[in-house]
C-alpha cells in the first residue's frame, strides 16, 4: 500500500491552545508523524511525496473566501506587528450577526474558527495545503487502480467544514479525498470516521448529499468535543436524508461495545452500495490517549483494520487524531496491516 507524506507538515509547529482554561502547547505536534513514519519504515511501506495540485482543487469542498483567509491570515497578523499563535477572542454565537465577515484579521479569525484550540502559526498554511495534497494524491492513486492508499496527513482535517476551521483542522482532507473519488467516476462514496471526536466538518460538507455516505463512531457529544454535532438523530437532510449515521458512545467504551458499533457502521456502508471508501483514521480511541476516554488497546487496532478491509472497497485512509505519541505508530500500523 502506498503511503503519501509531506515533510512540510513540520512547518506547523510551536502553537498553543486553550485547553480547559489554560494556554498549553498544542497536543497536535510534529512528533506524532515522526512516530508513525518510523513504524511504517519498519514495515517497509513505500512512502512517497504528494503530487502538485492548484489551490482551486480545495474549492471542491471549501468556500474560496475561506481558503483565501487561511492562506493570508498569518501575513495579515504580522502586518499588525504580531507574532506567535493566532487564536480568536470572539465568535458569532447566538444573538450576534453571522452575515458579515469583519475586515480586521482578529474578527475574521473568530468568524471562521469555532474554537480557541486551533492555532495558526507562520507555517500553518504551507502544512495544511501539503496535507490536503497528500489526501488528494492518495485518492487519485486509488482511482488509478490501487486497492488502498494511506495519506499521512498533518494537520488533520475532519473538523474543518466548508468555511470553518477548528479541532486542529484547517482543510478537510477526508472530504477532499471523497470528492476527488467522486470526480474520478466512483458513483457512491462512503466516509467512515473512527476518530474519537466526531467529524463535524465532514458531516457538514456532505449532509445534504445522497452520493456520499458519512458514518462516525465517536465519544458522545453530551460530554465530548466538539459537543454541538454528532448526535444519533442527525441523519442528513434533503437529498442526503438517511446518508448520515452517527454512533455516539459513552466515555470508557471498550472493544466489545466499540466493535459492535463498528459492525453497524460497516453494514450500513455495505447497504449504501459504496463504490469506494474513505477512512478518517483517528487512533485517539486508544486507552492512554491524553485527551480522549475510550479503552481500546493496541491489538484492537489490528482487528479494526481487518474488519474495515473486509468491506473490499477501494480505500483511502487519511490520518486524523491520536495523541498518545509513543503508541501512535504501532496503533496506525495495526490498522494499515490489513491493507498491506
Amino acid at each position: 500500500m502506498h503511503v503519501v507524506h509531506s515533510p512540510l507538515h513540520a512547518r506547523h509547529a510551536g502553537g498553543v491552545e486553550l485547553h480547559r482554561g489554560q494556554l498549553v502547547p498544542s497536543f497536535e505536534s510534529p512528533d506524532r508523524i515522526d512516530h508513525i513514519l518510523r513504524a511504517l519504515q519498519a514495515a517497509n511501506a513505500p512512502i512517497g511525496l504528494p503530487r502538485d495540485y492548484p489551490i482551486e482543487s480545495l474549492h471542491t469542498v471549501h468556500d474560496p473566501a475561506f481558503v483565501a483567509f487561511l492562506r493570508t491570515a498569518y501575513a495579515r497578523w504580522q502586518e499588525e506587528g504580531r507574532s506567535g499563535s493566532m487564536l480568536p477572542s470572539g465568535f458569532p454565537a447566538r444573538s450576534l450577526r453571522r452575515d458579515r465577515v469583519p475586515e480586521g484579521v482578529n474578527g475574521a479569525m473568530g468568524y471562521y474558527a469555532f474554537d480557541a484550540g486551533t492555532p495558526i502559526v507562520e507555517g500553518t498554511w504551507e502544512a495544511a495545503f501539503a496535507s490536503a495534497r497528500c489526501a488528494l494524491t492518495a485518492a487519485h492513486l486509488v482511482a488509478e487502480g490501487e486497492r488502498a492508499a494511506y495519506a499521512l496527513c498533518r494537520p488533520p482535517g475532519h473538523h474543518a467544514a466548508g468555511s470553518v476551521y477548528g479541532g486542529y483542522c484547517y482543510l478537510n482532507n477526508a472530504a477532499l479525498a471523497a470528492q476527488a473519488l467522486r470526480g474520478a467516476g466512483f458513483a457512491r462514496v462512503a466516509v467512515l470516521d473512527i476518530d474519537y471526536h466526531h467529524g463535524n466538518g465532514t458531516q457538514d460538507i456532505f449532509y445534504a448529499r445522497g452520493d456520499v455516505f458519512f458514518a462516525s463512531l465517536h465519544g458522545t457529544p453530551e460530554t465530548e468535543y466538539p459537543y454541538f454535532l454528532g448526535y444519533a438523530d442527525e441523519r442528513g437532510e434533503g437529498a442526503g436524508e438517511g446518508a448520515t449515521l452517527n454512533l455516539p458512545l459513552p466515555r470508557g467504551t471498550a472493544w466489545a461495545a466499540y466493535a459492535q458499533a463498528l459492525d453497524v457502521a460497516l453494514r450500513a456502508i455495505d447497504r449504501f452500495g459504496a463504490d469506494a471508501l474513505v477512512v478518517s483514521l483517528g487512533v485517539d480511541t486508544f486507552e492512554d490517549d491524553p485527551i480522549s476516554s475510550f479503552a481500546l488497546g493496541t491489538a484492537h487496532f489490528v482487528e479494526m483494520g481487518a474488519r474495515i478491509a473486509a468491506l473490499r472497497r477501494p480505500t483511502v485512509l487519511a490520518q486524523e487524531g491520536g495523541y498518545a505519541v509513543e503508541a501512535i505508530g504501532a496503533n496506525v500500523a495495526g490498522v494499515l496491516a490489513a491493507f498491506a
